[in-house]
């Protein structure tokens, strides 16, 4: 299903697909192990064929599963300690990372996962100014918590811009021993040097801009991300309201200096894939994760180029 159509004398590409945490838990789902292993081996089958022809390597957003694990330390009611939220990372990296490459192996890849540190600068505004609803939703405001869509209060963290990813050497050996990588997930664990050592810190790093940098850092050629629309519109919602299926790097980051797209949504993807472009990438795709094979070939998605 997911197959690139090479022409005559075309090279294989090295493709990162940052896979979407909710595209494992659909709706109407309660996330339950079963329903996000199968949702993983439809998945899968579709990135193996991609593999036939290209170099993949794969991350992923973990937003549901951490906050089912921080429902689940809350309705714990103090019987077990809570995790902080780089702990809370990390278990979910390994929880989806093992899913997926048995799946891959089950494929017949040989896939492995790298629980992955992502370097977040300290001195990060993010820090001063916590954005990103994370965990469940309470009736009632509590110190450090904002109003979510209507849904409730959530508590929220900060989001820091991603730096560098720190096991970036152990990715790149992997990938030339022909390994399928898993990495980076759920934004990578964010940590911040103090006193020259490593030490997690209580953030949530977007996973699409994490993507990017891993991606760049990894000199790919192409960044997927597949998302829960078929392509990006502009004038969302409204009237006019149109599919934009290829744009240049200037134009997106017009329509981004419009305020075309959403924060948290639409917004950090398009960052995502302007910056990659710019910074050595020979493009960037956002389409369904039905239709990646189709928006891979730039038959379906947003292609932005440059």
């Amino acid at each position: 299903m997911l197959i690139f159509i090479l022409c005559a004398g075309e090279m294989p590409m090295k493709i990162v697909i940052a896979l979407g945490g909710n595209a494992l838990i659909l709706p109407g789902q309660k996330g339950t192990a079963e329903d996000q292993m199968k949702n993983v081996q439809k998945t899968c089958r579709q990135l193996r064929i991609i593999e036939e022809e290209h170099e993949i390597v794969i991350t992923h957003g973990n937003g549901p599963q951490v906050g089912n694990l921080l429902i689940q330390q809350k309705e714990a009611n103090g019987k077990v300690a809570e995790m902080p939220m780089d702990v809370c990372g990390a278990m979910t990296q390994g929880q989806l990372g093992y899913w997926i490459q048995q799946e891959m192996r089950n494929e017949g890849l040989n896939a492995t996962t790298i629980v992955t540190q992502v370097l977040v600068d300290a001195k990060d505004p993010a820090f001063a100014h916590p954005t990103k609803p994370v965990g469940p939703f309470y009736k009632e405001a509590q110190p450090g918590m904002v109003q979510d869509a209507g849904r409730g209060y959530r508590k929220v963290v900060p989001s820091p811009i991603p730096v560098e990813i720190v096991e970036i050497d152990a990715i790149k050996a992997m990938i030339a021993k022909g390994l399928v990588v898993i990495a980076s997930g759920g934004g990578g664990i964010p940590v911040i040097k103090k006193g020259g050592k490593l030490m997690g810190v209580e953030a949530v790093i977007d996973k699409d801009r994490a993507a990017q940098v891993l991606a760049n850092e990894i000199f790919a050629d192409v960044l997927m991300i597949p998302t829960a629309v078929d392509s990006v519109k502009i004038n969302f919602g409204k009237k006019d309201e149109k599919e934009v299926w290829e744009m240049t790097v200037e134009e997106a980051e017009k329509h981004l200096a419009n305020k075309e797209f959403a924060e948290g949504s639409m917004k950090p993807k398009i960052e995502a894939c302007v910056a990659f472009v710019k910074k050595g990438g020979k493009k960037a795709v956002i389409c369904s994760i039905d239709n990646i094979e189709k928006a891979l070939d730039g038959r379906a998605g947003t292609t932005i180029h440059a």
